[in-house]
């Protein structure tokens, strides 16, 4: 009588690796999803109505992505930065209140791996406090947002958004030169053809922004 070969300590262990890739590398797919779709929302979808409710919807998914990966820095970066959105397109009354839960998204998942995404989370909180106005309105902060804008180009130092975000940012604080600098090195960052969307997308903002500054 047939009998089928014992399970060895051998095939056990290679099951154990096994099993903790193919969730990782599921949930590499699950961002990068949610990554794409707002990018599609952010540059392609036309109409402000529209893309709120697009938004709406990615939220939820976004969500549930953090929910079925807990402890996870990478689904809360994008359900930090799909909320960053939304408050970036909502009215006066809802603008801070997105703006808020997007910080303390972003914050959890900054202390759980900084570096997670490139530096997302690092990213994305700098812009936020750069863009939200400081006391007693919100809770902006250019100390801070110098600091964590720049902690993120440590970790990611050619890449398209952490050289696009900072020169927006220096922009801002009336520093052309410096700005210029950083948006030129931005475009000069490799294309990603995995993300055409956004990768096409950031860099007519780069081109605008050095427009702007002549």
């Amino acid at each position: 009588m047939f009998q089928r070969p014992p399970f060895t300590l051998a095939a056990a262990a290679l099951l154990a690796f096994a099993v903790p890739a193919m969730a990782a590398a599921s949930m590499t797919q699950e961002v990068k999803a949610i990554n794409d779709n707002w990018a599609h929302i952010a540059y392609e979808v036309k109409g402000s109505s529209t893309q709120t409710k697009a938004l709406d919807r990615l939220a939820q998914q976004a969500s549930a992505l953090v929910q079925k990966y807990p402890g996870k820095a990478e689904p809360l970066v994008w359900e930090g930065i799909v909320t960053s959105e939304q408050a970036n397109r909502a009215n006066f009354l809802h603008k801070l209140g997105l703006a808020t839960k997007a910080r303390d998204i972003l914050a959890k998942a900054y202390s759980i791996n900084p570096k997670a995404e490139d530096g997302g989370a690092a990213m994305s909180l700098g812009v936020l406090y750069y863009k939200v106005p400081g006391s007693p309105i919100g809770f902006g902060d250019k100390a801070k947002a110098r600091a964590l804008l720049r902690e993120a180009l440590a970790t990611d130092p050619n890449g398209l958004d952490a050289n696009y975000f900072y020169g927006d940012f220096l922009f801002d604080q009336g520093d052309k030169a410096g700005a210029r600098s950083y948006l030129q090195k931005a475009l000069r960052a490799p294309h990603d053809p995995s993300r055409p969307a956004w990768d096409a997308g950031r860099r007519r903002e780069v081109q605008a922004l050095l427009a702007k500054i002549g």
